[in-house]
């Protein structure tokens, strides 16, 4: 199942992606009080989304719509850092015994098509392509081996970066998080479809050429070790989300150095969930 959030009609909405249309739910759940996907995937209820979406006819074509990001007002955003060995490499660092995690918040994120942002202050915006994944059970203290069932599914993510602004202090956080910077979509494919989150590709294109290329099973520390360290220090919640690190190839570490600007197109597509598409635009003045 493809869950989407949108805007239509002059308000937000969510649904279930049908072939090129999506089936409203918010009719089905105002009742219950459930107004976005994180309230419906907090109040366990993907399997009644399915079941409407079955029976129901489509409310919207996605091309009238307004994609919005996957969760668009997620309790955490939390993205890792260094996780793939080319990309530890590129960086000249080295390889630690533990995920390096920093956060974004979620007015820096856009959905599917929407422009992402070159901020006034840095002509330095870095693409990242990577793998999203959002928490279905919540909980603290996770064990590995109960890591995946506790996944609601998974996105595609550009975790975009303000390289110059990173690179302030050590702390990664500046450059990060710039409002409208990353994207996250265009939908979430829940985890029934992706019973093995180790075995995806992934692809980075910058105005159709490839600027990355790797496979998930290449991740340093793997996604059920991941939800396992992440939620020993924070308690993880549905609709929290874990970004899972960039591979090898990012702009900055080019020769010279590849940014995006105003005019390009940036994809990140994994195999199973399909491809995100964002357009690159100048901030105004």
């Amino acid at each position: 199942m493809k869950l989407v959030s949108f805007e239509a009609g002059g308000r937000a909405r969510f649904g279930v992606v049908v072939g090129d249309r999506i089936v409203d739910l918010c009719p089905h759940f105002q009742d219950r009080g459930i107004t976005g996907l994180r309230q419906l995937i907090a109040a366990d209820a993907l399997d009644d989304a399915r079941r409407i979406a079955e029976i129901s006819a489509p409310d919207w074509m996605l091309a009238d719509v307004i994609l919005l990001p996957v969760i668009p007002d997620p309790g955490k955003i939390i993205c890792i850092g260094l996780n793939y060995r080319d990309h530890v490499e590129e960086t000249g660092r080295t390889v630690t015994e533990n995920p390096s995690f920093f956060t974004r918040y979620p007015e820096s994120q856009v959905g599917h098509l929407q422009p992402i942002v070159t901020p006034l202050e840095s002509d330095q915006f870095d693409y990242e392509g990577e793998l999203a994944l959002v928490i279905g059970r919540g909980g603290r203290r996770i064990r590995e081996q109960d890591a995946l069932a506790s996944v609601a599914g998974y996105a595609c993510y550009n975790e975009g970066s303000i390289r110059d602004w990173q690179r302030h202090t050590s702390q990664f956080g500046a450059g990060k998080t710039f409002a409208r910077t990353g994207a996250f979509g265009p939908w979430l494919v829940t985890r029934d479809e992706i019973p093995d989150p180790g075995h995806l590709t992934l692809e980075t294109r910058l105005n159709g050429t490839v600027v990355q290329h790797a496979t998930t099973d290449l991740l340093i520390t793997n996604i059920p070790a991941l939800i396992r360290y992440c939620s020993t220090v924070l308690t993880l919640e549905p609709g929290d989300v874990i970004v899972t690190g960039t591979p090898g190839g990012v702009g900055a570490k080019r020769t010279p150095p590849l940014w995006m600007k105003a005019g390009d197109i940036v994809e990140v597509e994994i195999s199973g969930i399909g491809v995100l598409r964002n357009p690159v635009v100048n901030e105004a003045a």
